[in-house]
Formats: C-alpha cells, structure tokens, sequence
C-alpha cells in the first residue's frame, strides 16, 4: 500500500497504488484530450476520477468539486472574470462551456475533497476556430473495405444523453468549408452506407442540437473515412490541371467581360465527387476577394474522357478593370491522392492598337462615303455630255 501524508493527516491507497501523489492529492489518470470548435456546446467530464471515486466507494455528495482552468492567467486562482457568468457553469463533476469559445483552450483540473480523501483529475482542450484549422485532431478515423457494410452513429456524443438520434449528416469538401447533405444514409441519426465503395472516401460531419441550461446549442462532430480497395494508393495519379497553363496571360479589353476555364484529369473517377476544384483570387475564394461581386464561379462539369475523368469549374468575370492586373489567379485542385494548382494572370489590351484599328475602321468608312457623294456628284455631268454628243452625231447626219 502506498501512504500519502499532509498535515499529519493519512490518506491509505488500497485500490492502486501506483497512483502518484501532488499536494496531498491523489493524481488520477489524466483524461483523453479533447478537440473542439468555437460556437459550439462543450461538455468538460473527468471519467478517469469518477472511476478512483467509484473504486473506493466514494460518492461525490461525500465532499467537495471544484473545477479550474490551471493555467489561465487573467484571473486569480484560476476562475473564470464575470463576463463569463452564464457561459461557463459547473454542474457536479462536469464544466460546461455554452458555447466554447477559442480563448477556452488550455488544462483543466477537477478536484475532489473530503475530510479524509483528496484525489485530482486533469484534462486537456484545445478550441478552434473552425472545422478547417487541424482535421486530423478534429476528426474520428474509420478505415474500411471496398464491399463491406456500414452503420455508424455520431461519436462522442454520451456526455449530451440521447442526442444522436437528431443527427444528420453531411459530408464535407476538402479545403472549404461547403459541404452538402449525404442523400439515403441516415437512419435515426445513424451514418448508414450499405456497400462501401472508394466513392464514399472522405471527410463526413455530423450535427445535433442540444438543449443546455435552457438554451439550444449546436454541437458536430467529424469522422474521416478511408476506404481499402484491390489497387494501391500509389497506382493512382494525384489531379492533373489540363488547362490552364502555369503562368498562362489571358488579354481582354477594358470594361469587356471574359471567362476562364479550370480543365482537370482524374485517372480515378470514383474520386471525383471528393475532388475540389475551384479558383482563389490572391489566395482567396472568389467570394470573399475583391472580386466580390463582380466575379462569380460557374458550375461544376463532370465527364468521362479516355483514361479517367473530366471535371471543369469556369471564373466568369462580368467587368475587367485595371486593378484586375495585379490580381494573381489560382486554379488549385486537390484530392486524397494530391494536390496541383497553377497561375494566371489578367492584361489590358494595349489601347494604342485599339485605336488604331479603330481609327482605320472609320478612315474606311469616311473614304466609302465620300466617294459615293462624288459619284452622285459626276454622274448628271457625264450622262448630259453624252446626250450632248448623240445630238450632235445625229445633226452631221442629217
């Protein structure tokens, strides 16, 4: 048996004994970390102490709980500042954050006090700010078989009662944040794929409303499906970006609109519908650059080509502008198997040969009329000299 002391106190461990001491406080075993996104509901729960208490016989109306941010700095020992009444409650042994905020990352501590037992449980959250920042911590792996059957439910939901069963599920493109609804797949709240195909690869989220302290609240969760096939990986080639050409100079004239094409080869056509392709204007979606308005990204075009797939995404712009020179635009393309994207750029047609072709344009047209109103001009003087003429022939006759 391990014997932990303080203030002549003894606290006797028979259930583990290898649990480390801090303070006078037994330290449980520190709970699984937990990645979140701002907005939503979080839950903070702490099962590893619940279970020291549990293995002891120990309820928790048999002491004290007090929940702390351990490193938070802005607030004497670790509470939370006013403004965050009403947000941050503690109910029993759990911390709830209605809604979680960014500012919420860091450790957590639970601990439970009696007159004779002190144990500490620690937890780990990192809040972010959207879907996007780190998928890989942020989402739930399934590896699955091309054939085989799948019924999912929403993960790590426990903690908000029977919630899943108002899920639903969407599945989500890569690098953005546009998603849309998976068709046939739910069954009370349920991620349902009867037969698995390389199609069904990729990153799904589910969403439930839940109901705290009165008020409703969204929490999602993400599950990144892999699917194993006959083939390898390595024998199927990432996107490859027909046209444009890298570095490709597209010349219009000022105020005129103009299109532009996105052409992409996909040697794996059931990834097509996972496949992002789309246009960034220095860097960014075309509805949030300064093109905004102005520009807008035509629909999505699939086809079957020898040799795999054809997906074309067009940027139309209504209105070409002199600032529109200095923009850079990207035509990116990205998949599970990999990513490609290429350059372009915008130019003004050079107005010294506008006018030019212009002015002789109009130099043509000023010739062609003046050269009618001459002939109308000549025409009454030829034809009475030649009437003058036949009089005259016909007086040296006679």
């Amino acid at each position: 048996d391990k014997v932990c002391s303080k203030k002549k106190k003894r606290i006797v461990v028979k259930s583990n004994p290898c649990v480390p001491c801090a303070d006078g406080c037994l330290v449980a075993t520190p709970e699984i970390g937990l990645f979140q996104v701002e907005g939503e509901a979080v839950i903070l729960s702490f099962p590893f102490l619940l279970r020291e208490l549990k293995d002891r016989r120990m309820s928790l109306s048999g002491g004290t709980l007090l929940i702390s941010k351990t490193n938070q700095t802005n607030a004497p020992n670790g509470t939370y500042s006013p403004e965050a009444e009403g947000r941050v409650l503690q109910r029993g042994a759990q911390l709830w954050l209605l809604p979680a905020q960014e500012s919420d990352s860091g450790q957590y501590s639970c601990t439970y006090r009696s007159e004779a037992f002190c144990v500490r449980g620690a937890l780990t959250l990192q809040v972010y700010s959207s879907h996007s920042m780190d998928m890989d911590r942020l989402s739930f792996p399934i590896t699955l078989s091309e054939g085989e059957y799948l019924d999912f439910r929403c993960p790590s939901l426990s903690v908000f009662n029977r919630t899943e069963t108002h899920a639903h599920w969407d599945k989500v493109r890569l690098m953005s944040e546009t998603s849309y609804r998976v068709r046939g797949s739910r069954r009370k709240g349920r991620l349902l794929i009867p037969t698995v195909r390389m199609g069904h690869r990729g990153l799904y989220r589910c969403e439930v409303k839940v109901r705290l302290n009165q008020r409703q609240f969204n929490v999602s969760r993400a599950v990144n499906i892999t699917v194993q096939g006959e083939h390898p990986a390595s024998e199927v080639s990432p996107p490859v970006i027909l046209s444009p050409l890298n570095g490709s100079v597209f010349e219009n004239s000022h105020g005129s609109g103009m299109e532009l094409a996105c052409a992409v080869l996909l040697t794996d056509c059931p990834a097509a519908e996972s496949t992002l392709v789309m246009w960034l204007v220095d860097g960014q979606s075309v509805e949030a650059s300064y093109l905004d308005g102005r520009a807008l990204q035509g629909g999505r075009r699939v086809g079957h080509v020898p040799g795999g797939c054809h997906v074309e995404v067009r940027l139309i712009i209504l209105e070409m502008r002199e600032r529109d020179t200095q923009a850079e635009l990207k035509c990116v393309a990205q998949n599970q198997h990999g990513r490609q994207e290429v350059s372009v750029r915008l130019q003004l047609e050079d107005s010294t040969h506008t006018w030019l072709v212009v002015s002789s344009v109009a130099l043509l047209c000023f010739l062609f009329v003046v050269s009618v109103f001459l002939c109308i001009l000549v025409r009454p003087r030829l034809s009475r000299s030649k009437v003058d003429y036949t009089l005259a022939r016909q007086d040296s006759t006679f």
